[in-house]
């Protein structure tokens, strides 16, 4: 990525697609813009209302943003979107907090998971964060979400906290990654 800040969109790292039986273009991951908000939203609301591991329902709501909810989530935080062919298939924000860099609302569409998308958005925001002189960068996840726990941990991430009970009632382990 290019060292400069844009206000509104940077060049992300175009990762290359996974071998398959037919062609599909790179990954690439870019800042998002404004225009980018119903998109990013519909994609919120495709995988939240997939979701079957019987969360609480008030909880699988709010993080299904309207685009002026997503609006105000933007506040403070830099959003990455991974696309691929146009679309978006992955969301990432990161903001930065008390000089560290805290990763916020990771999603990824379900047709495009184990394709990189994740590791990509990770990658980007863990870039924006140390350029932007953050000395860590945190994560959070519920326990009961494995993969991403396990993603965390691939990538280098340690974790270093579990919350019981915090987040509807739910336990929420806390990952910490030093850059």
């Amino acid at each position: 990525m290019a060292e400069e800040h844009r206000p509104e969109r940077e060049p992300g790292r175009a990762v290359a697609a996974p071998p398959s039986e037919k062609p599909t273009s790179a990954l690439v991951v870019e800042r998002i813009a404004a225009q980018d908000v119903p998109a990013v939203c519909a994609l919120y609301k495709k995988v939240w209302e997939a979701e079957t591991t019987g969360l609480p329902a008030p909880l699988v709501k709010s993080w299904q943003p309207t685009p002026l909810e997503f609006t105000s989530w933007m506040e403070g935080v830099t959003y990455f979107a991974a696309r691929r062919d146009g679309r978006v298939v992955g969301v990432l924000g990161c903001a930065l907090e008390d000089g560290s860099g805290h990763l916020v609302h990771l999603v990824v569409d379900p047709e495009f998971r184990r394709q990189k998308v994740a590791t990509a958005l990770l990658a980007a925001a863990l870039d924006w964060a140390k350029r932007s002189n953050a000395p860590e960068v945190w994560a959070d996840s519920l326990a009961r979400f494995s993969a991403a726990s396990a993603l965390f941990r691939h990538l280098g991430f340690a974790t270093c906290g579990l919350l019981h009970k915090h987040q509807w009632n739910e336990d929420v382990q806390l990952f910490e990654h030093l850059l």
